[in-house]
């Protein structure tokens, strides 16, 4: 295996560094997801530190999504918005990651709230090793047919900051990881919120850290962008946002199917944008 430790002070240039690190020094593996004729994936171990997480730009203008999908994505990680399509018996989610985080189905049936455990032990300690929240079901996940990508976060508060780890099993370098790494330090702010204090920095680690070869042609538009703009026109601000972000806010707002205190969390997250 090969491994790639990138160190950057914004959110979006530490993922760009490391998606171009992947391509230009990844290992070829097949994956368990190929069709005929697909190339092998470009694969590396990521450490990415990103120091100042929460600076101005925050947003990549080039990953592969829309801003009105990062902000449906952001409230399904932060509020748990599409828990209501956990159902694998009729073959849609077999779990979402705010239920595993938020609402932890331990084997005895019985529901657990690892955040609000882990902010809770960092009250009573806040040098303490031990605030972290699993996602890794060892009884049932090995075998399903899609697996849970994210597998634990680790928080420590340090310089009266909260600073967070995000440990990924798989991730798909190009057309999920900058989504992963907003949603997640935005739940790291939401965190430091609780606890009274800033956050901190941020690290991403990734096992597989890996570019599909379905993929291949869309990079090469991504490479060419990267080539061709100054790194000032190849991000945007959150305020910049901010109308994007309420247009996503609308849409989820606009499903019949989401519970209605769902949509009361999502009223709130619009209202503070419009703010």
């Amino acid at each position: 295996m090969k491994s790639i430790h990138v160190v950057e002070d914004s959110l979006p240039l530490a993922w760009e560094k490391a998606v171009i690190a992947c391509w230009e020094q990844g290992e070829s593996f097949p994956t368990e997801y190929d069709k005929p004729g697909d190339p092998h994936s470009r694969d590396v171990t990521a450490l990415i530190h990103v120091r100042r997480p929460f600076d101005e730009p925050r947003l990549h203008r080039a990953f592969p999504a829309g801003l009105d999908d990062l902000e449906k994505y952001r409230c399904e990680v932060l509020h748990g918005v599409h828990n209501h399509w956990i159902d694998p018996t009729v073959g849609k989610w077999e779990y979402t990651y705010h239920e595993r985080l938020f609402e932890y189905r331990l084997p005895d049936g019985k529901i657990f709230d690892q955040i609000a455990g882990a902010i809770e032990k960092l009250r009573q300690a806040p040098h303490t090793r031990r605030a972290q929240a699993v996602t890794w079901q060892v009884w049932n996940d090995m075998n399903i047919a899609d697996p849970a990508c994210l597998q634990l976060i680790w928080f420590r508060i340090s310089g009266g900051r909260l600073h967070m780890n995000v440990h990924m099993r798989s991730n798909d370098a190009f057309k999920a990881a900058f989504m992963n790494m907003y949603a997640f330090t935005e739940l790291q702010r939401q965190a430091a919120h609780e606890l009274g204090v800033q956050p901190g920095e941020y690290m991403h680690i990734a096992d597989s850290f890996h570019i599909y070869g379905s993929y291949f042609a869309d990079f090469e538009g991504f490479l060419n962008t990267v080539k061709t703009r100054k790194p000032e026109d190849r991000v945007y601000t959150t305020d910049f946002a901010r109308d994007f972000f309420i247009d996503g806010c609308d849409a989820l707002l606009a499903e019949p199917d989401m519970p209605e205190p769902k949509k009361e969390l999502v009223r709130k997250r619009r209202a503070e944008l419009a703010g």
